[in-house]
């Protein structure tokens, strides 16, 4: 069976799956990419089942969400496709850090 559909799901300050999910394709494989704010991570669960009822075989999660929330995701979807994530090395860990932090700047 060759992969024809997969979807990335990603975390993003206050995106929304009703407002952040773009689709693309080609003649051989269909993408979907769904953003969810980083206070909602559990959406994510309801969101992949409705994937794989539509046909996705390979989900894909932001490594924001973690090893945790893979397995949470695998076992609500019986494991009935693969779900992996994104990882960054140690190199990238401090950046990365740095970046999402919060920005208390703009406080008054």
């Amino acid at each position: 069976m060759a992969l024809h559909n997969w979807a990335y799901i990603y975390l993003s300050p206050q995106f929304s799956p009703e407002k952040n999910t773009i689709s693309t394709r080609n003649e051989a494989c269909k993408f979907t990419a769904i953003g969810i704010d980083f206070e909602e991570k559990e959406r994510v669960i309801p969101i992949a089942q409705q994937l794989v009822k539509d046909g996705v075989q390979m989900i894909e999660l932001c490594g924001g969400f973690g090893p945790l929330w893979i397995a949470k995701v695998s076992e609500a979807l019986q494991h009935k496709v693969p779900v992996g994530s994104v990882a960054y090395g140690p190199e990238a860990r401090k950046p990365m850090l740095d970046l999402l932090a919060p920005d208390f700047s703009s406080e008054k």
